[in-house]
């Protein structure tokens, strides 16, 4: 089996903290592990297959290892193998790969370009295929792929760093019908990066400012008033269906304005609360519509689809098809709360992968 992580966006540390899990999980367990850290700047480098060897609170894939890269080339009925003689100099090329777990997180990796290369290699790996993954990364395309399904959401508008440029204040007349207090975002960033909550008027520039660093397309959202964070685990079933888990509850506490990157990962910042305290008739709905939207987009493997519930509404926020991953993230603790423990739950998605294979399905 061959696990990647890192890679090169703002969520590198998580996913490194995501591979220590998962290679603490298989520890002891049949499995003949091959690591591979992407580097920041998107080298491959081989590294050692040990979780104890990822420290520190945000770590960081160094530039030690051996260069490896993953041809999209692949013999029909072998797995991805080298398919071409490769001079010293180059970097080794990865032979005899079964399953790839590739527990990235964010742009260049969960966005469909690490599922386009496996495709073409031949190899079958963990999670989403590429429309999917691609679909659910982008907050724009996925709101209106959840919209054209019927899946309620709160309000959105959709702006570019060109929209921006060519006319700001016909953008910024567009982003104020959503009324105040609103989120910014980046479209295609996870973990909270780049996020704003803006009250007023006059942080507004400074906050579309923020997210387009990050991304040339952001996502402008309404403030769900009074709304409980609720998340739902998907996972499919030896048989492919997608069957939901029990749900979590986050309550950000009074120093965070909302569930930011520091809130997450860097204090305690919020009450994670697993299983979330629910109505009988609210948890089926969250359930049924975490289902709904994990098949609207065609997702595969694991999803950790995102609400709000406010009364008796309940609205999606997001669609994750590699969620965090590490054995305290929110995922794991609902399947383990579900009666699926973490390493049974790394093992469960390693046979699924391996049952779907690559191709068209």
């Amino acid at each position: 089996m061959l696990l990647i992580f890192g890679g090169r966006s703002s969520e590198h540390a998580i996913s490194c903290i995501s591979a220590a899990g998962i290679l603490r999980a298989l520890e002891g367990r049949a499995y003949d592990v091959t690591a591979v850290g992407i580097l920041p700047d998107g080298r491959w480098v081989e590294v050692a297959a040990d979780p104890s060897s990822i420290t520190g609170r945000l770590p960081q894939v160094t530039d030690t290892g051996d260069a490896v890269v993953l041809l999209p080339e692949p013999v029909p009925g072998e797995g991805a193998t080298e398919s071409a003689v490769s001079p010293a100099s180059r970097p080794r090329i990865l032979t005899d790969v079964d399953v790839v777990f590739p527990v990235l997180h964010g742009p260049w990796g969960e966005d469909g370009t690490v599922q386009g290369l496996l495709e073409m290699a031949g190899v079958p790996y963990v999670g989403s295929g590429v429309f999917a993954s691609a679909a659910a990364m982008d907050k724009g395309h996925l709101k209106a792929l959840l919209g054209q399904a019927g899946i309620p959401m709160s309000p959105y508008v959709v702006l570019s760093t060109g929209e921006w440029q060519r006319d700001p204040a016909a953008a910024r007349a567009r982003v104020e019908t959503l009324g105040y207090p609103l989120f910014v975002k980046p479209a295609r960033a996870g973990s909270s990066v780049g996020i704003s909550r803006v009250s007023d008027p006059a942080d507004l520039d400074a906050a579309i400012h923020e997210a387009l660093t990050w991304d040339p397309r952001i996502v402008v959202e309404a403030a769900v008033h009074g709304g409980r964070e609720i998340e739902c685990g998907v996972l499919a079933d030896r048989d492919g269906v997608p069957r939901a888990s029990v749900c979590a509850e986050i309550r950000v506490g009074p120093n965070h304005e909302f569930y930011d990157f520091e809130a997450k990962y860097l204090d305690d910042g919020a009450e994670l609360i697993v299983p979330a305290e629910l109505p009988v008739d609210t948890l089926a709905r969250v359930q049924e519509m975490a289902v709904r939207c994990f098949e609207a987009l065609t997702c595969e493997g694991l999803a950790r689809v995102d609400f709000f519930v406010v009364g008796d509404d309940v609205l999606v926020n997001e669609v994750n098809t590699m969620p965090g991953f590490t054995p305290i993230s929110m995922f794991p603790r609902m399947w383990e709360a579900s009666g699926i423990p973490y390493p049974d739950l790394v093992e469960r998605l390693i046979a699924d992968a391996l049952r779907r294979g690559t191709g068209l399905r």
